[in-house]
């Protein structure tokens, strides 16, 4: 497969997810805010922390209002992470390698930047958000479930999956290792508000219902972590992304670099108790972990992409 081929999948897959998990992240924002009392709520800056876009956010809009933030998260054209910049990228890259994908996945995610683009306006709005965004979400879950059950599953999609899965594992590790730094207290006992808080982490990786299904507890801080860092059958966790990402570098030749770096990350998640980590004990766990992430991306890059 040519190089530039197996990049532009990769990356369209980034691209789907981040515009899913962006849209989900700011939905959930919206419903947290109104579960708390305003003394205690995190306000619109947390989600800027979790994309780690603070200086180039401050630069060109300076407080962390709500509109100002929404605008940035959503509409931004000049910002990669926001939902529009993303779809825009996937639906390019996906133009790029339109003989690669079904030709109905190019029409979904064609249509699916249209509506991002045309409906933006009413997503701005606090009467249009919820639609807009949930219309996001959804569009993007179509898509991925279209590409896995009608594409090859060759070495064309063994790319999809890596980018999907690696978006994944870098939005659990940002949203975790922020979200647990606003909460209000370290302690395993937490004040109805943390319950709260802690609930919001795992919508935003779609994981409550199944914490509550696999765990078989009321949410506490310990089990949400070892749920979304260490479970081997929740989806967004970030054991089950390693777990695919190396099921699919399996498949691929000249993979010995990737899968070193592979192994020191999922070594370091499947050996840390990261139940009984203080705050900044994950903070440090994250940062690791995060840095894995990128020697990952670097190597697969390395061994498959076109050099920059």
């Amino acid at each position: 497969m040519l190089s530039r081929v197996a990049e532009n999948i990769y990356w369209m897959a980034r691209y789907v997810e981040r515009a899913e998990d962006t849209a989900r992240m700011v939905g959930v924002n919206t419903n947290l805010l109104l579960d708390l009392p305003k003394g205690i709520a995190p306000g619109w800056r947390p989600l800027i922390d979790i994309t780690g876009c603070n200086e180039t956010y401050e630069a060109s809009y300076g407080d962390y209002t709500e509109r100002q933030v929404l605008k940035f998260l959503i509409a931004d054209q000049d910002h990669g992470g926001s939902i529009l910049s993303a779809l825009r990228a996937g639906r390019e890259n996906c133009r790029t390698i339109r003989d690669i994908v079904p030709r109905e996945a190019w029409e979904q995610i064609n249509e699916l930047y249209l509506y991002g683009r045309d409906e933006l306006q009413q997503g701005m709005t606090k009467k249009g958000r919820h639609g807009y965004l949930k219309q996001i979400i959804l569009r993007c879950q179509t898509i991925t479930g279209m590409l896995a059950g009608t594409m090859n599953h060759d070495r064309g999609y063994e790319f999809l999956r890596m980018g999907r899965n690696m978006e994944r594992a870098d939005m659990t590790t940002r949203i975790i290792d922020v979200r647990s730094a606003n909460l209000l207290t370290d302690t395993p006992d937490l004040s109805p508000f943390d319950n709260i808080q802690w609930v919001s982490v795992l919508k935003s990786l779609t994981g409550y219902q199944m914490y509550r299904q696999s765990m078989q507890v009321r949410v506490r801080r310990g089990e949400v972590l070892r749920f979304l860092f260490q479970s081997e059958v929740f989806p967004r966790s970030l054991r089950h992304a390693l777990r695919n990402i190396e099921a699919s570098v399996e498949h691929l030749p000249n993979n010995e670099a990737a899968q070193r770096a592979l192994h020191r990350t999922q070594r370091a998640v499947q050996s840390t108790q990261v139940q009984g980590l203080d705050t900044q004990g994950l903070h440090r766990f994250v940062d690791e972990i995060q840095l894995g992430l990128s020697d990952i991306h670097k190597e697969l890059a390395t061994a498959y992409f076109l050099p920059e």
